[in-house]
Parts: structure tokens; sequence; C-alpha cells
């Protein structure tokens, strides 16, 4: 009979591979740390497989196609960020049997993809908790961006399914939620990190109180920057309601960084996480979301330009080179090719994230766009060490 014998959330920051001026490095290092702490339950329970529950920064999937639930069903995990590459073997007899049964017998409609390209969310966690260790793993993506999103209570029913068809198996089996905590990136909140939410919703996954995640909606999660936590939610719906172990939480300038170790149990090294109120004294305004909504259809074209300057070098030799153009062939009404400046713009210096507005303006995803303007100014900034980017 198969069997989950490890279970951990984990953040992702991007900034452990890029190492930006303007982040702590001693921040960062002991986010490393952190996460290495983490890596030790695989030594501990040597499983033959890991899940892995990560998400999409809309660089795998975009306006073209945006899967709830996606599975990568290959024989390779390709995973690459910031000049960083991974290839990890897929356990493909695993990967395509929860494939077929999640989809006939358990009811959920995933797609699946033979070789989609992994980003941060998956590379980052492959360098500092899989590390050289030579297990297969299974990917998992959840639309965790792009309205509607599924909620964090059908997130834990693909978990418990997920679990189910897990024991059906022979393999032991580690899961790995690779997400959060609160952040805005590419928003006008980015500086306003919801720190003690974090802390309310830490102190109650130590205690076991899983529900305190899957009871809220996801406008609520839009609001304290918490929708990566939905990829926690579908651990939970695996593993049940299980005490949890903080190993850190790191409160950046601008993220809730949060390492924390559900299964196996081990004795608690530190107290509890005391909150004196209700998520932490946030008050939901529950208007919808306000921060990461589904792009309006007549920015088809702008978002599909940044999605494919994130990609393609020829694309964005041609942006820099003669944005009419590109403007014309993206069909870009004139408010969104002015907006498209800021492609250009922002390879003449100061804050990427200055960048950012005039095109959300103008209809582009706010993550999209920040993830292109960064990818624009790295290629026009080679040395970034005198750069300040966020």
């Amino acid at each position: 009979m198969g069997e989950i014998v490890a279970a951990v959330g984990t953040c992702h920051t991007p900034y452990l591979f890029t190492r930006p001026p303007d982040e702590s490095p001693q921040q960062l290092d002991q986010a490393a740390a952190a996460m290495q702490e983490l890596a030790k339950v695989l030594d501990e329970t040597k499983p033959d497989v890991i899940v892995f529950l990560g998400s999409d920064h809309v660089e795998t999937f975009s306006v073209t196609c945006v899967p709830s639930f996606a599975i990568i069903a290959g024989s390779r995990a390709i995973a690459k960020f910031a000049g960083r590459e991974y290839n990890l073997p897929v356990h493909r007899d695993m990967a395509e049997d929860l494939l077929n049964k999640l989809v006939v017998d358990k009811n959920f409609d995933i797609a699946y993809s033979e070789d989609a390209e992994l980003g941060h969310a998956f590379a980052v966690p492959f360098e500092y908790i899989i590390g050289k260790r030579d297990i297969p793993v299974v990917p998992f993506f959840t639309n965790v961006y792009v309205p509607p999103l599924p909620t964090a209570k059908r997130c834990a029913a693909l978990g418990m399914a997920i679990a189910e068809i897990i024991k059906g198996r022979k393999e032991r089996v580690a899961l790995v939620a690779s997400g959060g905590m609160s952040h805005f990136p590419g928003t006008r909140k980015y500086l306003y990190p919801e720190f003690d939410f974090d802390r309310w919703l830490v102190s109650q996954f130590e205690t076991g109180h899983t529900d305190a995640l899957l009871n809220m909606s996801n406008t609520q999660l839009d609001e304290v920057g918490n929708t990566e936590m939905l990829n926690w939610a579908t651990m939970f719906g695996a593993i049940g309601p299980q005490e949890g172990e903080l190993i850190d939480y790191i409160p950046t300038w601008h993220h809730g960084l949060c390492m924390m170790r559900f299964i196996p149990h081990r004795a608690r090294k530190t107290a509890p996480t005391k909150v004196a109120s209700e998520y932490g004294g946030f008050k939901f305004q529950n208007r919808g979301f306000q921060f990461y909504k589904h792009p309006p259809a007549e920015a088809y074209g702008l978002n599909k330009l940044l999605f494919d300057v994130r990609h393609s070098a020829d694309v964005r030799d041609r942006v820099i080179k003669n944005l009419d153009a590109v403007a014309k062939e993206y069909d870009l009404a004139p408010a969104q090719r002015k907006a498209a400046e800021e492609l250009i713009d922002v390879g003449k210096g100061g804050l990427v994230s200055e960048h950012v507005g005039p095109l959300v303006e103008a209809g582009a995803h706010p993550l999209q766009a920040l993830m292109s303007l960064h990818v624009i100014f790295s290629m026009s900034h080679r040395a970034p060490s005198a750069q300040t980017t966020h």
C-alpha cells in the first residue's frame, strides 16, 4: 500500500537566485537555510517519489490557455529561471496513473503536458529542497493568479483524491507545497504585505486548524496576498489536519517567507506562534478580486506580447528596435501601444516596479507585466550590481 511519508510547505522566492541589491543577504541566507532544514525530511523518510504542488506565475500558461489544474506527465521535469536549469526525472507511471484516475474516477478536469517548462515556483525548491537527491517528481500546477481560481476547498478535495490514489499504489510519497505567504508583486500593494495575517495563519497551522485556510474565499486570499496558499490547501487535503512545525517565517520588505513541516511529526523546538486577534486584525472588504483580476478581453494582444517577451529573445529585440511594428503585429490599441513603451523605458534604469502601472492600466496582468519588465531590464543591464531591481 502506498503512503504519504512526508509533507512540507515552503516559499520559493526568486531572489534566492537573482540576489538583487535591495534584498537582505542575511534574510535570503536565512530562507535558504530553512528550506535546507525542510530537505532533511527527505533523508529521514527516503520517499520513492515527490508529488510537487506548485503554481504558475503567468509564465508557463498565459491568456492563450490557463488551466485550473495541470500535471506534467512526460519523462522529464524541466525548470528554468535566472539562467539556471533543472532537469529532473518524472515518475511517469505515477503521473499517468494520477492523471487517468483523477479525470476518470475522481471527476477532476486535469490538463496535462509532456514538456511544459516550469518556473521559479519549482526551480527554487528543486535547488534548496531536492538538491542533488535522485528522487523522481510528479509536478502539479494550480492556477493561483488568473481568476477564476479553484477554491481552497476544491484544492483540498483534489488533495484527498490524490491521497486515495497513492494508497492504491506501492510508493512512499513526499508532498512539497510551494507558495506564499503574503506578497503582491506588480501591484500598488507591493510594499505593504499583510505580515500579521500571515502570523495568524501560521498559528492556525501549528495547531492543525487547517480549516482556517480552507474556509477562506479566493477573494479574501487575494486581499491578503496569499493565493499561492492554494498549493498548501491541496497538501492539507491529502494529509488531513496535521499539526505543523514552523521552521521559519521571515518578513522581508515585500514578502512573507514561510517554511513549515507537517509530516513526519517531531518534537517542537520553538513555542507556538501567539496572535492576539483573528486574521491578525485584518478586516476583509469582500468586494471581489482587488489585485489579481482576470485580464480584460480587449487586452489579449498586450498580455500575449508580455508573455512572448519573457520567452523570446527575438521579440524582446524587436520591441526595442521597432515597437510600432510589434504593436501592429499584436494588434495593440493606441493606449496599449503607449503603455508598451515601458518595455523600452525600463532599460534606462531606475526601479523596475515604477514601470508596471501604465501596463496594468492598459489591461496587463500585474504579475505578467512585472516579470516581463524584469526580463527586459536584465537584458539591458547585464551587470545589475549598481541597479535597484524590484
